[in-house]
């Protein structure tokens, strides 16, 4: 049913990856939500004033504060579709998860709000009148809240969108905090307990983990992830293709909001070639990534001889060593100098996060392995902590 609607309303609704496109699905789903999130408010708040119930009347807020959010969000949206500018070059994409942080402020703040309302019921209790019309109120908002769950999901994982992915999230969560006032509600049958109270306190910490969960997760975002392992695959199976590439290395990959990721890599080529075919073949590889991947990749090239015995032998080595030190550890860029008396070994070194081995630890144990060799061996290295990818 929401495909029909998304043809309907949505001019080039396939194309998902242009800024427009997103723009037209933030207003249609937040179109959607406010006209929803009204109605159940309203209803809730009715009702819920009616019957003397604290928790009800919270769900109702919780519903008002969700309204706010998709305003938000289609404002977020309709920024973040702007172009780049000369003071905004990479774009304003991000704004989208500044977006996402602005409604999980909300969240939280009506969360607190809620909490102190019922607290303030279990001190001091009142008498929930029960009805048929509450029920079915409660019943069809938790309907509608499931149907809004499923909507933002689909919609979010269609346009890789983390406001809809935390609306969905946050719908998922209502409809829990609803199924509790629907138990405070039958719960007045049979007791004078301050249930009521008791449930508006569990559906406040819903709203308020809901908050939380969007913080954490937009923060993320903004600070900057690791790799996506299945991107970072599919970029990989673009270099092995290209006969040019004979490995990468140092992965890097920033993103400026969905649809607009910047990134660069290191690609190991062959220094016997020529040069120009050498050149043409990166520039091919770079458009090609952005092709398929939307990324726009800058690759620096590391010149290696495939056949150079002293390299070969001095790598094969320097890996079982490095391995012995610590399985996490790799190595890559590698090159031996002969130098006369001494063998110079030059790479760079992936630490992990996971290593609790720090870099001065990690030398002094190469050191005293290669100390025990026959031959005299220097090493250069480069040491690189985890932000970079590893792709094997």
């Amino acid at each position: 049913m929401s495909e029909f609607f998304e043809k309907r309303f949505i001019k080039n609704y396939k194309d998902v990856e242009d800024p427009k496109v997103r723009e037209r699905y933030g207003v249609f789903s937040s179109v959607v939500g406010v006209i929803c999130n009204i109605l159940l408010c309203a209803s809730k708040l009715f009702v819920g004033t009616m019957a003397g119930s604290i928790a009800i009347i919270s769900d109702g807020f919780n519903n008002l504060s969700d309204c706010a959010s998709c305003i938000v969000t289609m404002l977020g949206y309709k920024m973040s579709a702007k172009p780049a500018d000369k003071d905004h070059p990479f774009g304003h994409g991000r704004i989208e998860y500044l977006t996402s942080l602005m409604i999980a402020i909300v969240i939280l703040l009506v969360g607190f709000e809620l909490l102190r309302n019922s607290v303030s019921k279990i001190i001091h209790p009142k008498q929930i009148i029960f009805s048929y019309s509450a029920v079915i109120v409660i019943i069809i908002s938790i309907g509608v809240k499931v149907w809004m769950g499923l909507f933002n999901r689909r919609l979010g994982k269609k346009i890789n969108s983390s406001i809809m992915l935390a609306t969905s999230k946050d719908s998922i969560n209502d409809v829990f905090a609803t199924a509790a006032t629907l138990v405070a509600l039958f719960a007045s049958l049979k007791t004078s307990a301050p249930v009521d109270g008791i449930m508006g306190v569990i559906v406040s910490v819903f709203i308020m983990l809901s908050g939380f969960g969007i913080v954490k997760e937009t923060v993320d975002l903004l600070l900057g992830q690791p790799v996506d392992e299945k991107l970072a695959g599919e970029l990989k199976d673009i270099v092995d293709a290209n006969e040019y590439a004979l490995g990468m290395h140092d992965l890097i990959i920033h993103s400026y909001g969905p649809g607009n990721m910047l990134g660069s890599v290191h690609i190991e080529v062959d220094c016997r070639k020529k040069i120009m075919d050498i050149h043409e073949a990166i520039d091919s590889l770079e458009r090609e990534i952005y092709a398929k991947l939307k990324i726009r990749i800058t690759i620096h090239m590391d010149p290696v001889d495939p056949e150079d015995e002293l390299t070969n032998t001095c790598k094969q080595m320097m890996e079982q060593i490095v391995k012995s030190i610590n399985d996490t550890l790799s190595i890559h860029d590698f090159r031996a100098v002969d130098c006369g008396e001494q063998t110079k070994l030059i790479f760079d070194m992936l630490i992990p996060y996971e290593c609790s081995m720090n870099e001065q630890d990690i030398q002094k144990e190469i050191d005293r392995k290669l100390g025990a060799s026959e031959k005299n061996y220097a090493t250069i290295v480069t040491y690189d902590k985890g932000g970079y990818a590893e792709v094997k």
